[in-house]
């Protein structure tokens, strides 16, 4: 019946789109952290403005929506795939450290030591969501 597809069969249908969105996503949300943790630590005026901090929420909020619908989509199993709650950690700990970055680290040298710790947790998140492998770019 192609009008009552499962929600799994309707996502799976739509995997290419979601994986698209996903790494663009990836790529918007890295890249807004990137700025705007470099803005903050350079003291630029109007790097932590409302507008800013509310779009990386959405961006945030969006990427995860979309890994959701890939790991519905694909009926992934975190105890069947390691790679998956790795990433999952690495996400918790590049958050942790995002916050002392943009927000918390009482010292500049603080922030900028989380800032540069959060973007290696980035790169190394990104590497075993490729590698599908939770040592990333060590697997080999």
């Amino acid at each position: 019946m192609i009008g009552r597809m499962s929600l799994s069969a309707q996502l799976a249908a739509q995997y290419p789109q979601l994986k698209l969105a996903h790494q663009v996503l990836v790529g918007a949300s890295g890249s807004l952290f990137a700025l705007r943790g470099a803005a903050l630590l350079a003291g630029l005026r109007g790097a932590d403005a409302r507008a800013w901090r509310l779009g990386s929420v959405v961006l945030d909020t969006l990427l995860f929506a979309a890994g959701l619908a890939l790991w519905a989509a694909l009926q992934l199993n975190p105890l069947e795939q390691p790679w998956l709650p790795a990433k999952l950690a690495l996400l918790v700990l590049y958050v942790a450290l995002g916050t002392f970055a943009l927000r918390r680290g009482r010292t500049r040298g603080v922030r900028a030591a989380c800032y540069v710790a959060a973007l290696a947790t980035f790169g190394f998140m990104v590497s075993v969501a490729l590698a599908h492998h939770p040592l990333g770019l060590f697997a080999r």
